[in-house]
């Protein structure tokens, strides 16, 4: 029996190579989601983002889609690579230390100075606290800080940290699948893959107008998965530009049918880890000096609010400017004063395990 091919330009070829393009997407990525948001914290609807008229979909959820794809990649790889102790504290130490600091720095300084409350009031009010213990156990996006930003047409002070909910089973996913050893059946991996698209498809047929929450909670596993299972089936997976291309016509004119959800997330988790290693676009090196992109969807969105306040009224685009410069600025301060350090602690405790 003849062996399958295995394509001229697969992943597993391209991690070979010197460059890639992991740092520069995830940067891109959490700026798009700045940009998104632009348009919703100065109206309040959603449905004012262009790109949701158009695909259904905002720029900031595409952006988060990328994002779940190179994360289910990137980590699928760590596990199978590393063993269970440095994925731990390679996951622990890259989401706990900048959540925990970007909580306290929204709602101790930048609450305290934004609220409407006399400062007393303010630290001495349940709410406050009820935010910090909210946003660092269940990743709430939808509570309020008292006083604060309760005349902007959304009043969150982070909107963006429910997606980390999300982020967080998925890695729980690989943790559980990699000591059960399912890492090493990859056919488990596809097969789970492939259910996950069907049921995408099927929600699509039985209840289209269904629940967003549903919708997200189908949406964002099938993409992390499809990262993960692209890493354990690498050296089967090309990396073609003009493969993505056709990709992407093809999910244009499932538009109107019940399979074009399913088609865009997965040409959406292909078409990142495409644009990240295909050796056309890695030939010179494009990483970013910091990995600004984690700091800079934590303190986007409050940053885009206190401008709203400062400046209310004002269209979404003229914000957009100093939001960016000012969201960098910020994002620049947590990579060098709490990531960085965190990551550099968790080589420390690898060394001495």
């Amino acid at each position: 029996m003849k062996a399958n091919p295995v394509p001229l330009s697969a992943i597993d070829r391209a991690l070979d190579h010197e460059h890639n393009n992991f740092g520069l997407l995830r940067l891109a990525l959490a700026l798009a989601v700045v940009v998104s948001h632009a348009f919703s914290v100065t109206t309040g609807v959603v449905e004012d983002e262009p790109l949701a008229r158009l695909t259904g979909f905002t720029l900031g959820e595409h952006a988060v889609n990328g994002f779940f794809a190179i994360s289910g990649f990137l980590v699928t790889m760590s596990f199978v690579n590393r063993g269970w102790r440095d994925y731990i504290l390679a996951r622990l130490l890259r989401i706990a230390p900048g959540l925990i600091a970007a909580t306290l720095v929204v709602s101790l300084l930048l609450g305290s100075a934004l609220t409407r409350l006399d400062l007393g009031a303010y630290l001495g009010d349940s709410r406050l606290w009820r935010f910090i213990y909210g946003t660092l156990t269940s990743f709430k996006s939808a509570a309020p800080l008292p006083g604060v930003f309760d005349g902007n047409p959304l009043p969150f002070p982070m909107g963006t940290v429910w997606t980390l909910k999300y982020e967080t089973l998925c890695y729980l996913g690989v943790f559980v699948a990699g000591l059960a050893g399912l890492l090493l059946r990859r056919e488990v991996a596809l097969g789970a893959l492939i259910l996950l698209t069907l049921a995408v498809i099927g929600r699509e047929i039985v209840a289209p107008d269904g629940p967003k929450g549903v919708e997200t909670a189908l949406r964002l596993p099938l993409i992390f998965l499809a990262g993960g299972v692209a890493y354990l089936w690498r050296e089967r997976v090309p990396l073609s530009l003009a493969g993505l291309a056709a990709a992407m016509v093809l999910t244009a004119l499932l538009a109107w049918t019940p399979a074009f959800k399913a088609a865009l997330f997965l040409t959406t988790a292909w078409g990142v880890l495409v644009l990240a290693m295909a050796p056309p676009l890695t030939r010179w090196r494009s990483e970013p000096p910091a990995d600004l992109s984690y700091g800079v969807y934590l303190y986007g969105w409050p940053v885009q609010q206190a401008l709203v306040v400062f400046w209310p009224g004002a269209a979404a685009l003229v914000l957009l400017w100093p939001a960016l410069a000012l969201t960098l600025i910020v994002a620049a301060l947590s990579w060098y004063g709490i990531e960085k350090p965190a990551l550099g602690l968790k080589r420390r405790l690898l060394r001495k395990s």
